[in-house]
């Protein structure tokens, strides 16, 4: 990906370390994309929407494919862990990935893997292909996100970015809530290979789409590769993630977290810390793998610390409420995602509608209102009983996820705006890195906390407590929300914004 972009894909080289500076958004011609720029981002955000609805699709399908693989429950989580792992591990390098490759390569590379494996996926014979077609997935999936988001900062003028912004929402808030519903329609009527198989020709056709009318956007950049940064991203964010899902991950009463756990979290923490200044010391020479400087603007770091907060509070919905329905009230898999879908549908579909909304008003409105709902929200379903009214658990669904489409697209905005051209790969990458390792956190936390709390007093009260923890953390966001500032696009030579 170029640091040197205009909105129709040419630029003039700028000065060595400095980036031209996109179009820019005072003038009115930029104020209308390209159709060539409008193309390309809606192949970006239909990709995007497939590889993020995979991966929730395997969830609801684990207690099934135990059954059918002959596997153990501890052994089955993989799928689900190893493809957190990649991410992890892969999300990082994807600063550099983004400068070193065109575009249009970057695609074929995330597409070409997602629908590899997807493909292996759908004829594997038994368990370790199933994990190793899940690795290849996690690795195109790995990309998509950062590349979309990268784009969407090199094509789209300063005033649309809100509302372009509001539309990936849909693809990261919509699949991630169809994906359980998806995958218990396809399991009460198909086996298993059949969520790989309805998603095959969608990859494929956007692989296609791709191929024919993607282009590329700016120049590539010759940037070395530092090895041992590669390396220490496998123990630094591989560790932490693993360590957190481990603890946890099983929420079967199992009181505390295991040395295996505590030791990949050491390591994690360690390696992470020979990581950051490894990457320091790189900066100097214009070389890092993921360039931290990004953290010198101040609404960035604002944002992405909003961002952990609100990933973890939101796996109070995602994880906590499916074991509330399902072990509490007794709802199946098919149940329990059509329970979750109204409130998935919300804040994919208000996405755009707060997008244009930031463009005018911008974040601090949006921010505290939607921190706010989401306190209330998580306090109320503290409360949560077994005789609670699905509607009403429906309804406070709904509000969380308001609150949370309130957060989302202007805390992706107001952090990413003000990067300098050159960071904007870098920027997208340390966002989503983050949100990973805040999910996996946050599942760690509150699911061991249901644990610890049922196990002693049953699991109503594990619930009301982990719910209840949901809502102190969600607190650290009314502050953050009401540091928001709106921010200016930063050209080339700009300093840290304030």
């Amino acid at each position: 990906m170029s640091t040197e972009v205009s909105p129709h894909a040419s630029g003039q080289p700028g000065q060595p370390g400095q980036s031209a500076q996109p179009a820019a958004p005072k003038t009115a011609a930029p104020e209308k994309m390209s159709r060539e720029s409008v193309t390309i981002i809606a192949t970006l955000l239909v990709a995007t929407f497939v590889v993020i609805l995979n991966e929730t699709i395997m969830n609801v399908a684990l207690q099934r494919l135990m059954v059918d693989l002959g596997v153990d429950a501890p052994t089955v989580q993989w799928l689900s862990t190893g493809f957190m792992l990649t991410m992890a591990v892969v999300i990082p390098t994807t600063g550099f990935i983004l400068q070193s490759l065109s575009t249009r390569a970057v695609f074929m590379l995330a597409m070409g893997l997602f629908a590899s494996g997807t493909a292996l996926a759908a004829i594997a014979p038994g368990f370790e292909i199933l994990l190793l077609a899940r690795i290849v997935q996690a690795g195109g999936t790995a990309i998509m996100l950062p590349l979309l988001m990268t784009t969407i900062l090199t094509l789209v003028p300063l005033a649309r970015r809100g509302a372009v912004m509001g539309n990936v929402s849909i693809a990261i808030s919509v699949a991630p809530a169809m994906g359980p519903t998806v995958s218990g329609l396809i399991l009460e009527h198909f086996t298993w290979r059949f969520m790989f198989v309805f998603v095959l020709p969608v990859a494929l056709a956007a692989l296609a789409i791709g191929a024919k009318y993607l282009t590329n956007i700016g120049e590539t950049e010759k940037t070395k590769l530092d090895f041992f940064s590669v390396l220490l991203t496998v123990p630094a964010f591989g560790g932490l993630v693993y360590g957190l899902s481990q603890i946890g991950g099983g929420h079967g009463g199992q009181a505390g977290p295991g040395m295996v756990a505590i030791g990949a979290l050491v390591i994690g923490v360690a390696s992470l810390a020979v990581f950051v200044l490894r990457q320091v010391k790189l900066q100097k020479v214009e070389a890092p793998l993921l360039d931290l400087r990004a953290f010198k603007f101040r609404m960035f770091t604002v944002s992405v610390l909003l961002m952990v907060v609100a990933m973890m509070a939101l796996f109070g919905g995602v994880i906590l409420l499916p074991l509330y329905l399902q072990e509490i009230r007794g709802l199946g898999s098919l149940e329990t995602g059509l329970v979750l879908l109204p409130g998935g549908l919300a804040m994919g579909l208000l996405g755009p509608v707060i997008g244009r909304l930031f463009d005018r008003i911008g974040p601090l409105p949006l921010t505290v209102t939607g921190s706010v709902l989401m306190v209330l929200a998580l306090w109320q379903f503290s409360m949560l009983d077994a005789g609670t009214a699905v509607w009403w658990i429906v309804t406070l669904h709904v509000g969380l996820s308001f609150g949370l489409a309130l957060l989302f697209t202007p805390a992706f905005t107001t952090g990413l705006n003000p990067l300098p051209p050159h960071l904007y790969s870098h920027g997208s990458a340390i966002m989503s890195t983050t949100q990973q390792v805040a999910g996996a956190a946050g599942t760690a936390l509150l699911v061991s906390i249901f644990a610890v709390v049922s196990a002693a007093s049953g699991l109503v009260a594990g619930m009301s407590a982990a719910f209840l923890t949901a809502t102190v953390i969600a607190l650290a966001a009314v502050v953050l929300s009401a540091m928001m500032r709106k921010t200016e696009g930063a050209g080339p030579g700009h300093g840290p914004a304030h």
